[in-house]
């Protein structure tokens, strides 16, 4: 597909760097010439100087033969005109990166009016996540499919569960759960487990299942689920605001520490529920008189991705709680892998994320079937859900009779509603839902997991 990003800050970049290595064409539109020239030198991509809202600029960059215009500049207004104009120079799909809260009331106003496509709030984005994982403080990640219906949690394997030791193809049998484990995180590598894989303690294990089947299979594990009752956020901005409110309807209580003394008045205000402290998040003083060694959750939400990490890192020496840390720029992802950050949340990443996922339902009328995708590592493993065609190749075969690649398993289907956790004898019919987990990247049809 064609595709135009208009402004390259740290989303746009992403976006290109992962749309690029899906073969789309793709052309960036910035005011600044050095971070074009920047980019294009490390991605093949085409690149115009100018305002994306100029029409002159977009019919540059080839608006009227574009599938798809992605507005992510800094400045949410912008972005609407972008698309705006883009809707009536070319007629393609938009989406727009609308962060402003004043606006999240109003979003589908604002879709309908200026005919988006989407409208992509990171902050927003990341709220819903964190509240997911402060619900259910054991994962460290978790990613819905087939409309919530599966959800795919990591977790880290404790020294003291009864999984330490086990082989994969033991764990149904010894705890007669209905999941599946499909990825293991051990140090750098990636494996997707066969039925021989020693599972160690420290290693993150991804695994799938039915909504409800998560409690049971932690409880028989021998982890501890406890629910969270105390919250204490460092940083009052946008997307502690949207945490905030998204947890609302819990009975969490949340405490918010924030050094501006103008923004703790406005979030009084918002969050009447939610206790707002005045002060710096960084005193460690402060933070003991405030509880941090009672709390059973932490989050570090500043703007700077170095005072997070310390906090983080400060939270897990002092208590227990449950981690939280924001990170906005992407490199150096192994070194924080590496410190014990608890659940690493990247706004910028998962605003990427889920624009790539758009992008790939656009091409399922071009001929791919990829309903969602989730990426568990970063470059080394995918979760995809495919939807199964009438025309597929591998209807009805048994899968322990198809010759599947290498480092990929079918982890679940979807038939009708209801839940498969496949075993070798299982089939794949037309009209179900298919997930696969692989470390085989850029796969775009179900036909593809074939050698």
């Amino acid at each position: 597909m064609k595709i135009i990003i208009v402004g390259c800050g740290k989303v746009g970049t992403t976006l290109a760097e992962e749309l690029s290595k899906e073969n789309h064409d793709i052309t960036l539109i910035d005011c600044d010439e050095d971070t074009l020239q920047s980019i294009s030198d490390s991605i093949d991509v085409m690149c115009v100087t100018g305002n994306g809202a100029v029409y002159q600029v977009q019919m540059e960059a080839g608006i009227q033969d574009a599938d798809l215009l992605i507005a992510t500049t800094n400045s949410d207004e912008l972005n609407m005109l972008c698309c705006l104009i883009a809707k009536k120079a070319g007629n393609c799909q938009t989406i727009a990166r609308i962060r402003n809260p004043e606006y999240s009331a109003e979003i589908n106003y604002i879709r309908e009016e200026l005919n988006l496509s989407m409208a992509i709030n990171p902050e927003l984005a990341a709220a819903v996540e964190i509240s997911r994982l402060l619900r259910f403080p054991t994962a460290i990640k978790i990613e819905p499919f087939a409309k919530g219906r599966i959800e795919l949690l990591k977790f880290i394997v404790p020294e003291a569960s009864v999984l330490n030791h086990m082989r994969v193809m033991d764990v149904n049998n010894r705890l007669k759960s209905n999941v599946l484990i499909c990825a293991v995180e051990r140090g750098e590598d990636v494996v997707i487990p066969d039925g021989n894989f020693v599972i160690q303690s420290g290693d993150k294990l991804s695994f799938i299942g039915p909504r409800g089947s998560r409690s049971e299979f932690f409880k028989k594990a021998g982890i501890e689920n406890n629910a969270v009752k105390t919250a204490m956020f460092v940083g009052g901005g946008k997307l502690t605001y949207y945490l905030a409110k998204a947890l609302s309807d819990t009975k969490i209580k949340i405490k918010i520490i924030e050094q501006d003394e103008e923004r703790c008045n406005a979030l009084s205000e918002l969050l009447p529920h939610a206790m707002i402290i005045h002060g710096d998040g960084s005193d460690q003083q402060l933070l003991i008189e405030e509880g941090i060694r009672q709390t059973e959750a932490f989050a570090s939400l500043t703007g700077f991705d170095e005072e997070n990490i310390m906090l983080s890192l400060y939270a897990a020496s002092q208590s227990k709680a449950k981690l939280i840390t924001k990170v906005n720029r992407i490199t150096f992802g192994n070194v924080i892998d590496s410190l014990n950050l608890g659940s690493v949340i990247y706004p910028k990443m998962i605003t990427a994320d889920l624009i790539l996922q758009y992008v790939r339902a656009m091409q399922n009328s071009m001929g791919s079937n990829v309903e969602t995708m989730y990426k568990i590592v970063a470059e080394k493993a995918e979760a995809l859900e495919f939807r199964v065609k009438a025309d597929a190749p591998l209807l009805g075969i048994p899968l322990m009779d198809l010759q599947l690649k290498r480092n990929l398993l079918v982890a679940c289907i979807n038939r009708n509603g209801n839940v498969i956790i496949p075993r070798g004898q299982d089939t794949i019919e037309a009209g179900d839902t298919v997930i696969v987990v692989t470390t085989h990247t850029g796969l775009n049809d179900l036909k593809d997991i074939l050698l």
